[in-house]
C-alpha cells in the first residue's frame, strides 16, 4: 500500500509540474506562482 501511494503521489507531483510548466508566465503571475516556484507548490500539492 505504501508503495502505491508514494506511485500515486510522484504523478500527481509530475502531472502538476507538467500542467503549471506549461503555463505561460503571465497565467502563472495570474495564480500568484512565480516560475521558479512550480516544483515547491507540486510538492505542497502532494502533501511532501
Amino acid at each position: 500500500m505504501n508503495l502505491t501511494r508514494s506511485f500515486n503521489n510522484w504523478r500527481k507531483y509530475r502531472q502538476t509540474v507538467t500542467e503549471l510548466g506549461r503555463m505561460s508566465s503571465r497565467e502563472l503571475h495570474d495564480l500568484g506562482i512565480d516560475r521558479a516556484d512550480i516544483h515547491r507548490v507540486a510538492r505542497e500539492a502532494t502533501g511532501r
